[in-house]
């Protein structure tokens, strides 16, 4: 009886790191699970929460903050940090309205906004691989920056949007969602592939891992790190664009405190900090979690500003709760 009491109890005592071992493999299970816990509590605070109106509301707006988190995800997974998409946000489609102001094509209008993003992800990521500063402080200084430079493009007010605007191909009703659904679908699908389908991918994950190991397996990971900055900054644009074209007004402020917004969607998602972890599913997670909470406390009449509260909450939570699993299934390949 003895014999047998002890094998349960070491059965039981397996169990946590086993399951931490199960939860590492997919990051994005402790999002999934508050995610599902916050359904739960508004569809019994509102009935009307889970109505097909207010599933359409949330979505109509999800792809915009769901490109900015899925482009700093993937720059976070490659182990660096980007505090600008926010500026960059603004900074896009004030380029794209002023040009298609001065007579210039749309096509080529756009192409210019989100050229203008690429090379503020260029800077980033050289000044921070050139001059070996935590990119958290070169993105802080681009952020005031590209900020500042969009008031001052601006004069501090949105410029007049044109009529000639072919807002339909990228926010078009369709019905149950918009026409950016559709692109932000594609991206994330996109995305999904290359970093789990591809070498690029692989080096992405080696780069935010084990950085050195990486670059003694010959993986470019400057190149990389960079490509990982223009990409995030391209999608942030992007995003930025998308709005204004569903407001019909580039506001000079557009995009203020998305970022923070962004990063919080990602951890959540299972993204670690620390680089390495992370995937496209956790980023659409954390994304969903956020636009839920947002809706849900409307919709069951609490006060707005417990959202930053509970944002905030989950933040630390998933921290600490990714952290413990890290690290016990760290503990546990080390014992094998």
């Amino acid at each position: 009886m003895a014999q047998d009491s002890s094998a349960g109890k070491v059965s039981v005592e397996g169990l946590v790191p086993k399951l931490a071992t199960r939860l590492s493999e997919t990051p994005e299970a402790t999002g999934l699970l508050i995610l599902l816990l916050a359904v739960c509590i508004f569809a019994y605070l509102s009935p009307a929460f889970l109505s097909a109106q207010n599933a359409h509301n949330m979505l109509l707006i999800l792809p915009e903050l769901g490109l900015v988190t899925l482009g700093l995800a993937i720059l976070i997974i490659s182990g660096e940090f980007d505090l600008s998409v926010g500026s960059v946000f603004a900074l896009t489609p004030m380029i794209t309205i002023m040009a298609v102001s001065a007579q210039l094509p749309f096509a080529l209008s756009v192409i210019l906004g989100l050229m203008a993003a690429c090379a503020v992800g260029l800077f980033n990521g050289w000044i921070t691989i050139r001059y070996q500063i935590p990119s958290f402080i070169t993105t802080l200084g681009t952020m005031f920056a590209v900020r500042s430079l969009t008031v001052i493009a601006s004069g501090g007010f949105p410029p007049p949007f044109p009529d000639s605007m072919p807002t339909f191909l990228f926010v078009a009703d369709l019905g149950a969602f918009r026409a950016s659904m559709i692109w932000f679908a594609a991206i994330g699908v996109l995305a999904a592939v290359i970093l789990r389908r591809t070498n690029i991918g692989n080096w992405i994950y080696a780069t935010g891992g084990q950085l050195q190991a990486a670059k003694d397996m010959g993986i470019p990971v400057n190149g990389v790190r960079i490509g990982c900055f223009i990409f995030c900054s391209l999608l942030a644009g992007f995003a930025g664009l998308i709005q204004t074209l569903r407001i019909e007004s580039p506001l000079p402020s557009a995009g203020d405190g998305i970022e923070l917004q962004a990063i919080a969607a990602a951890v959540i998602g299972g993204v670690a900090l620390t680089g390495g972890v992370g995937t496209v599913l956790g980023a659409l997670i954390g994304t969903l979690l956020i636009r839920i909470i947002d809706n849900g406390l409307v919709m069951s009449r609490i006060d707005a500003n417990w959202f930053k509260f509970a944002l905030g909450s989950l933040t630390i939570v998933s921290v600490i709760v990714n952290g413990f699993v890290q690290r016990q299934a760290f503990l546990m390949r080390r014992r094998k």
